[in-house]
């Protein structure tokens, strides 16, 4: 095509678009008519309320709702205590036989687990105790005696078994997390 033909035929569709665009748009648009809000038919009429004061008795019965479920911090990751057993409806039994005496307090042993260390093969452990105030610290193998009173006798990864010396009686002491101080 040539140069002047091309510019007629471009201009043929210019005159012929930029109408047929003008008046689609001004399809889209709202009338001015509809643009108006609606009007209110009839009076306002409030709803009937028997009596419009604050029940009060009944806002004290919610403010005096307490819950009685467990209290535990969700934000913590150890399991709450378990609920205590249900009271028994039955009597205590009367012993009448001869008493018998209570068992020894539990060991306490005043001192932290706070980690092992082990050879390649596992087979020889040794641990790391600190005394309750952190004042002293001591690095003891299974076997060893741990501040003169204790012998360590068993160390896992989460535990540590202690037998005291003079009467033979185990604790087990686990194993201690840094705190967020250190």
């Amino acid at each position: 095509m040539a140069r002047r033909t091309q510019l007629i035929v471009l201009g043929v569709l210019l005159v012929i678009f930029v109408p047929t665009a003008y008046f689609s748009y001004r399809s889209f648009l709202p009338d001015q008519a509809s643009a108006q809000p609606a009007a209110i038919e009839g009076q306002f009429t409030p709803l009937s309320v028997d009596n419009p004061a604050l029940r009060l008795d009944i806002l004290k019965r919610f403010l005096d709702l307490e819950y009685k479920g467990v209290h535990r911090s969700i934000f913590s990751a150890t399991l709450p205590p378990p609920p205590p057993p249900p009271p028994s409806k039955q009597p205590p039994p009367v012993d009448t036989g001869p008493a018998i005496p209570p068992p020894p307090p539990p060991l306490m042993v005043d001192a932290k687990y706070f980690g092992y260390v082990s050879d390649l093969a596992g087979s020889h452990r040794r641990a790391f105790f600190a005394t309750s105030d952190n004042e002293d610290v001591f690095i003891a193998g299974e076997g060893d005696t741990l501040m003169g009173r204790f012998r360590v006798i068993r160390i896992t990864n989460t535990a540590a078994d202690v037998e005291e010396v003079s009467s033979g009686r185990r604790a087990t002491l686990a194993l201690e997390e840094p705190g967020p101080n250190g």
